[in-house]
């Protein structure tokens, strides 16, 4: 058990971004957003590597990602939990769903997948193919979708609601090749940090309802969830590593800092003009309510 931070708030949030390359400017959003959440309720803010899939972990970047961090003035508490270390706690949060029936061995390809199925939120609905198999050698693990509609109140979107079933269909949460998946790996290391608010970019919105039937399966609480708007690039497509985002300058961070405070919905005018001045203004001034909208939210019903 990771322990708690020496924080009287029972707040926990975190930052978990993936070591794929280096922050960028919506990543810089993301961990200014939780961490200024955490700490306007005195809470504790946590650091999360999510290297659980190797191919997509670039050497280098979780060591850059901490430096550029620590360039920028966050702190967090305890320890950095690193997901590539704990395929045994995966391995045990899967096994207690086999026992309970609530998984099943898939040996269909993405080829054969991508031939029958639908879209849903974010990719093609697995239509249920091996149901009731046993699991082969070499097979994927799928969890077994609930036929009903996941609901929760996100603080910043109201009411969201998703049909697991229709929308997401039976999801992987261990791959063929050993890999464990990112909703498997989440649910358990949120639960083992004692996480109780996550607050994210609204990207993320379709994986929250898959989590939450995690949750419940394995018998964990639900965070209360915050999905923070998403910066988008001149094509109008997410700022990501994938369409090529700019690393953010760790040699000069007040700048970047402050445009991605006014992208939260906060404005320091003269008030700041040191990196310490901008923390003590920040922490200070961080307000939900100030926050802007999200738009094309495709789960909120």
């Amino acid at each position: 058990m990771y322990p708690p931070a020496m924080n009287p708030s029972p707040y926990r949030g975190r930052f978990a971004p993936t070591p794929s390359g280096p922050l960028h400017f919506g990543s810089l959003v993301a961990a200014l957003g939780s961490h200024l959440d955490a700490r306007a309720h005195d809470g504790a803010w946590l650091v999360r590597m999510e290297d659980v899939d190797p191919p997509r972990v670039v050497a280098g970047a979780a060591d850059a990602i901490l430096r550029s961090l620590e360039a920028y003035g966050f702190e967090w508490d305890g320890p950095v939990m690193w997901q590539g270390r704990r395929g045994e706690a995966y391995q045990a949060a899967l096994e207690r769903l086999v026992a309970a029936g609530r998984v099943y061995g898939c040996a269909c390809t993405r080829k054969a997948i991508a031939e029958f199925a639908r879209m849903g939120v974010d990719g093609p609905v697995y239509p249920g193919t091996c149901r009731g198999r046993p699991a082969g050698e070499g097979a994927a693990w799928r969890f077994l979708a609930p036929d009903r509609r996941v609901v929760f109140q996100d603080v910043l979107l109201g009411r969201v609601a998703c049909d697991i079933a229709a929308e997401c269909g039976d999801f992987v949460l261990k791959r063929a090749d050993g890999v464990f998946a990112y909703q498997l790996a989440v649910v358990v290391d949120d639960a083992e940090q004692g996480i109780t608010h996550v607050v994210r970019g609204a990207d993320l919105l379709a994986s929250t309802p898959r989590q939450i039937v995690l949750q419940q399966a394995l018998g964990h609480a639900t965070p209360v969830y915050l999905h923070l708007p998403v910066v988008l690039d001149g094509l109008g497509e997410k700022l990501s590593k994938q369409t090529l985002a700019a690393p953010i300058d760790d040699a000069d961070p007040l700048p970047a800092l402050l445009r991605a405070a006014r992208f939260l919905g906060m404005d320091a005018g003269d008030a700041v003009g040191t990196l310490g001045e901008f923390w003590w203004w920040a922490r200070r001034n961080w307000r939900r309510e100030n926050l802007p909208a999200v738009r094309g939210g495709k789960l909120v019903g």
